[in-house]
């Protein structure tokens, strides 16, 4: 069955980015430290990642990270989503317009312009499509932002939340949650590294 993972790296205070995010400077000032992770040799920190991108049927963004990962500072092969793990999925991308082009042309973009419900139904049906080309089962994956993810979980379209919690505390940037309607989280599992506390859990409705 297609799940829709709400999956981020987020600081001991709550915040996916430092100061001052911009197209030049994705994650803020300090912001790298969120994502050492992901980056390790840690066997744990790898099977994370693996598991997750092995997973990925298809991945909803929201068009500020577009920006950010096809400009000219963001994506390349050794560092994009999935890079050196699997195969990449479908991404699929909330904006009001498309853009004018795209730098990361190898990859599979939908560009989605009715809003976060209508980008997480494509991301499904591309996700539950892959699910039966490749006979197991693929998940939606809501990589970010944070406004994204928390727009998401305000709507009720979250079955799961994946937390890289990184043990840096920022002061100020882009904070994950921001108010919205509560939410109950049943705790599934905790994988603990030296860069970074795995958390995951299912989300009731």
């Amino acid at each position: 069955m297609t799940r829709i993972v709400a999956d981020i790296s987020v600081s001991l205070d709550g915040l996916v980015t430092g100061p001052a995010p911009g197209p030049d400077n994705g994650l803020g000032t300090g912001g790298e430290a969120l994502h050492s992770w992901a980056f390790s040799e840690d066997p744990d920190d790898r099977r994370v990642l693996r598991e997750a991108t092995a997973r990925s049927g298809a991945v909803v963004l929201g068009r500020r990270l577009f920006d950010i990962v096809d400009g000219p500072n963001g994506w390349d092969d050794t560092s994009g989503y999935g890079a050196g793990e699997v195969g990449r999925p479908a991404f699929v991308v909330v904006t009001s317009s498309p853009p004018e082009s795209v730098r990361l042309t190898d990859l599979d973009w939908t560009f989605v312009t009715t809003g976060l419900p209508d980008a997480v139904t494509a991301a499904r049906e591309r996700a539950e499509a892959a699910s039966s080309n490749s006979g197991k089962d693929l998940d939606v994956i809501l990589m970010g932002g944070g406004a994204t993810i928390g727009s998401a979980l305000d709507a009720g379209l979250v079955d799961a939340l994946t937390l890289h919690l990184a043990p840096v505390v920022l002061g100020t940037g882009t904070p994950l949650f921001t108010g919205g309607a509560p939410r109950t989280l049943v705790q599934r599992s905790v994988t603990a590294t030296s860069t970074a506390t795995h958390l995951t859990y299912d989300v009731l409705r």
